[in-house]
């Protein structure tokens, strides 16, 4: 599969740089790293949706995030939003400080769907 990007197409091994899919207990993980910005939300965010449509639960660690610009931040909030509809419960990992705790404040982001660590977030799920 190829997502395009200013009219090339970006094979979808390069999304690794920025997106990983794993499990932790029976939720779907998706790991994001570096620079999440209007370069790469597009990509990014439908790799996700492709990923976790099926998914019970769904966390999003964005521990290990540089930079969050409001491409970022619109991708997250419609991941959110789009669990929220289809009644997956789904958390936010995003640490006690950093670049993406610190954008996501500023933006007013909900706050009840934003946890510090994977544990706390997995527990959240649960009960």
């Amino acid at each position: 599969m190829e997502f395009t990007r200013g009219g090339r197409p970006v094979p979808m091994g390069q999304l690794e740089r920025w997106v990983t899919f794993s499990t932790f207990g029976d939720a779907e993980l998706v790991s994001l790293t570096g620079e999440i910005d209007l370069a790469n939300a597009p990509e990014i965010g439908q790799a996700i949706v492709e990923r976790i449509q099926k998914a019970g639960k769904v966390l999003i660690d964005l521990t290990t995030v540089s930079f969050l610009d409001s491409a970022g931040v619109r991708l997250l909030d419609a991941l959110i939003g789009d669990c929220h509809d289809h009644a997956i419960p789904a958390r936010l990992v995003v640490g006690e400080t950093g670049p993406a705790r610190m954008t996501l404040q500023l933006c007013a982001f909900r706050e009840d769907v934003l946890a510090t660590d994977l544990d706390r977030a997995a527990a959240d799920l649960t009960g």
